[in-house]
């Protein structure tokens, strides 16, 4: 059922047969509904609606009977009873249907809707009921809307001749309906009768400052003066300006980022290459429905002065060349005011500086991209955009290829890092060429000197996407950029940057180094993309490796001087130590990178120097792996330099790496030749050192009393309380698998009394869980969780957690021992955690197997 009320009263059911009570009671009583759809009517309220000037003096039972009869008209489920009233349902009128029209844009069929004044037929004066009059009120401005918008719709189609006599008699209609008079203007104009639009705004303004003494509507005035000069821009309709360059073909991934993109003031900011305008770009596409009013495109890499691109958003947002003022300060102004209240997206492409964007923004979105965060911009959101993760990089290959995703694609993603330009370059490159193999692409790039000369695809090449940030920037940052290049580590801290010339935050505003954040020691790190790094290369700063060859390992001597000093006077504070294990750890990568690169450079001493210095560390944390590689390259070195105290020192550091790994043999195999080099040279302590570590090694392969007799000769010959203390310590554990546990015990206690004065808390707190399985094994159970306790409240001081879990292993024996089976599976389990996320592989077997007897 549908009640049309726009016009004569009408009822149709849903074949449309005319269903219109023809009764005038019926009909009145009709029309109180329709009036009051939605609204619930008492039958008191119906009564004195229906007979108005009698009071409402009739029966309940007659304006139930009346109800009663409409109901059998037009369907009993058309009005219900709630609590005693009357109510119409809702959604059955056209008026109804009109607004939802309106609403959604669809004027041409809203106005069809429309057949004369609300009700004509049943209170065609609008005098027996006040909502007739308010329902025609509010249906004549909608009516008007709609209209306006249609006409509007016209313009922007080029139909403004066939308008001109819709217009002209609208005007009369509605003289200051102000919209109306600036379509005709508009019409006469783009009609050739720019004299008869001008006269048109004489009328208004004469009428307006006769009758009410005021100017016409802001957005008039403008209009007028705009055809008084002439504004070609008035010829065409090409609606609200949409600048944006071509959407991005084939865009893939940053999905947490696209919806963060639009919405205040927001930065997007990155390194070279990593597709901030493209994701800029993407974002504004797809939220141009929300931007009615356009959207503003300034690419400020070529139009560098805020002055020029005012002008050009002015002059496209309609404002006369005439009229725009000459200072900057007065552009700034009349854009706010153009741009105020109105539904735009402002985007500023490759920002250099906060001055070139503060002149461009209002209260309009605004989404700036930039190298540089813009930290001058308070109150602005800035997103930082990386690269492109594995799976991102391989479907952007995908799409820009038309090649399958398979070995060789993800090969050739690899080379290109994941950098948006270099991977749309290279699949450019692989769309341009149908006939290449992905396999030959890669085998192109597998150069590193040729590899930025073959990224590049027609006019698109990675290199001048550096080049860009490279020339832009000072010859002291130049510099430092070509320092950096000769390094190969992931990243580095800003002390490096330092010692190269500074100039980083300058290097990260040209887009050619990334904030990488602050590390475990509170440094600032920054990291450079490897093709960036290809890019420094290409033009290298001299001397970089040899002065970091200089300063380095200073640098690592004194951070690991508090793990490793034999010196009883200094007094090292558990602070220092675990400084010094924190800048360790913060530049473990680094200074491994370093050792690698000495190496390639050919910068032996330095190679083999350096890598025996972080041997200790290594060690201690068990960075197996880097330790391997350090010792592998240092021992290079030292032999192409012929350095034979160098080549044995580093055998003596594989040495130790084979007994952390248990490889006995090749413990063997390695210290033999560097004993033999040591002896052969005088070095006593050196050679006491070797002794010591075969020792272990004669223990570890059942041989107790050549270990005996090999750790007695090393205290014999001991020099300082350091050397004594280590072969007490090693000594110790030869005792204990001896089964002579007194014996064991008091070389032990001895180590750790020569430890103590020493300050050498790490070896102290090792040497208290070997005298922990000791009294274990004697049965000594306090004695024992003393010395575990105290070994486990050194390792927590020194935040060392791998000595932590060893700690927490030896107490877990301790509460095995001691019945306390659930404590034991408790502690068991923590150690292991540390374990396994260590990489300790020991370790976690000594935890596992512990476990499985609990």
């Amino acid at each position: 059922m549908e009640f049309r009320i726009m016009g004569p009263l009408e009822v149709r059911d849903g074949d449309g047969i005319d269903r219109t009570p023809t009764v005038p009671k019926h009909r009145d009583l009709l029309a109180m509904f329709l009036l009051n759809a939605g609204r619930p009517l008492t039958v008191e309220r119906l009564r004195r609606l229906l007979w108005p000037r009698e009071g409402g003096d009739r029966s309940d039972s007659l304006v139930r009977g009346y109800v009663g009869e409409l109901r059998r008209l037009v369907g009993k489920d058309v009005i219900t009873t709630v609590s005693g009233s009357y109510v119409l349902a809702g959604g059955l009128l056209d008026v109804d249907r009109f607004r939802l029209l309106v609403d959604q844009g669809a004027y041409e069929e809203a106005l069809s809707l429309w057949r004369g004044d609300a009700l004509a037929d049943v209170d065609p004066e609008g005098e027996r009921w006040t909502e007739t009059l308010r329902l025609r009120e509010e249906l004549e401005e909608l009516r008007l809307l709609a209209l306006e918008r249609r006409v509007q719709a016209d313009l922007d189609a080029g139909r403004h001749r066939e308008l001109l006599a819709e217009l002209r008699r609208l005007t009369k209609e509605h003289p200051l309906w102000q919209r109306f008079r600036g379509q005709y203007m508009l019409a006469l104009y783009r009609s050739g009768r720019r004299v008869d639009a001008l006269a048109a705004y004489a009328v208004l303004r004469d009428r307006l400052d006769g009758g009410h003494a005021i100017e016409p509507d802001p957005e008039l005035q403008l209009l007028y003066h705009r055809m008084l000069h002439d504004d070609v821009s008035l010829h065409v309709s090409a609606g609200p300006p949409v600048l944006l360059p071509p959407d991005v073909a084939g865009f893939t991934g940053r999905e947490e980022l696209l919806d963060r993109v639009i919405g205040g003031q927001v930065v997007v900011h990155g390194q070279a290459g990593a597709g901030k305008s493209a994701l800029a770009v993407h974002a504004a596409w797809r939220a141009r429905e929300s931007f009615p009013d356009g959207i503003l495109y300034a690419d400020l890499r070529e139009t560098t002065t805020p002055a020029a691109v005012l002008e050009d958003f002015l002059r496209w947002l309609g404002c006369p060349a005439q009229a725009i003022p000459a200072s900057l300060e007065q552009r700034e102004r009349l854009f706010r005011t153009y741009t105020a209240n109105r539904g735009l997206l402002v985007m500023l492409d490759n920002a250099a500086s906060e001055a070139q964007v503060r002149p461009l923004l209002t209260s309009c979105p605004t989404v700036v991209t930039s190298r540089s965060s813009l930290g001058g911009l308070t109150g602005a959101m800035r997103l930082s955009v990386g690269v492109l993760d594995d799976g991102e990089a391989l479907d952007l290959l995908v799409s820009g290829s038309g090649r399958q995703a398979d070995d060789s694609l993800r090969r050739l993603a690899a080379f290109c890092g994941g950098l948006p330009i270099a991977l749309r370059v290279a699949g450019s490159r692989l769309a341009a060429r149908p006939e290449w193999t992905v396999d030959y692409l890669v085998s192109l790039l597998q150069d590193e000197h040729g590899r930025l000369d073959r990224l590049h695809a027609g006019d698109q090449a990675v290199r001048s996407v550096f080049a860009i940030g490279f020339d832009g920037l000072p010859e002291p940052a130049r510099r430092t950029l070509r320092g950096l290049g000769a390094l190969s580590a992931p990243d580095f801290a800003d002390w490096v940057t330092e010692q190269l010339g500074g100039h980083a935050e300058a290097l990260v505003d040209a887009g050619l180094l990334e904030t990488h954040g602050v590390d475990v020691a509170g440094q600032v790190r920054y990291r450079m993309h490897d093709l960036t790094r290809l890019f420094a290369r290409e033009q290298p700063a001299p001397g970089v490796l040899d002065k970091l060859a200089a300063v380095v390992p200073a640098r690592v001597r004194a951070s690991r001087f508090s793990l490793v000093s034999g010196d009883p006077g200094t007094a090292v504070q558990t602070r220092d130590i675990r400084e010094s294990v924190e800048w360790l750890e913060a530049e473990r990568a680094f200074l491994v990178s370093l050792v690698a690169d000495l190496h390639a450079a050919r910068l032996d001493d330095g190679c083999w120097e350096l890598g025996h210095l972080l041997a200790p560390y290594l060690e201690r944390h068990r960075y197996l792996d880097d330790w391997r590689t350090v010792s592998g390259l240092a021992l290079e070195s030292a032999r192409r330099a012929g350095d034979r105290r160098g080549e044995a020192l580093i055998l003596l550091d594989q040495g130790d790496l084979h007994l952390a790994e248990r490889q006995w043999e090749r413990a063997h195999e390695v210290l033999r030749p560097a004993l033999e080099t040591f002896l052969r040279e005088g070095r006593a302590r050196d050679v006491d050192h070797v002794r010591r570590r075969l020792g272990r090694v004669h223990l570890e392969l059942g041989r107790l009393d050549e270990a005996e007799q090999a750790l007695l000769t090393c205290l014999a010959g001991a020099g300082n309380l350091r050397d004594s203390a280590d072969a007490e310590r090693v000594l110790g554990a030869v005792l204990r698998r001896a089964g002579r546990l007194d014996e064991a015990a008091q070389r032990l206690l001895t180590a750790i009394g020569h430890l103590t004065e020493l300050g050498d808390r790490h070896r102290q707190a090792d040497t208290l869980l070997d005298l922990t399985a000791v009294y274990l094994s004697q049965a000594a159970k306090p004695a024992a969780r003393s010395a575990a306790e105290r070994a486990r409240s050194i390792a927590v001081r020194l935040g060392d957690r791998l000595l932590d879990a060893h700690a927490l292993l030896a107490l877990a024996r301790v509460n095995r021992a001691e019945g306390a089976m659930d404590r034991a599976r408790e502690l068991t389990v923590s150690a292991l955690t540390v374990f396994d996320e260590t990489g300790d592989r020991s370790g976690a077997a000594n935890a596992r197997a512990l476990l499985a007897g609990l």
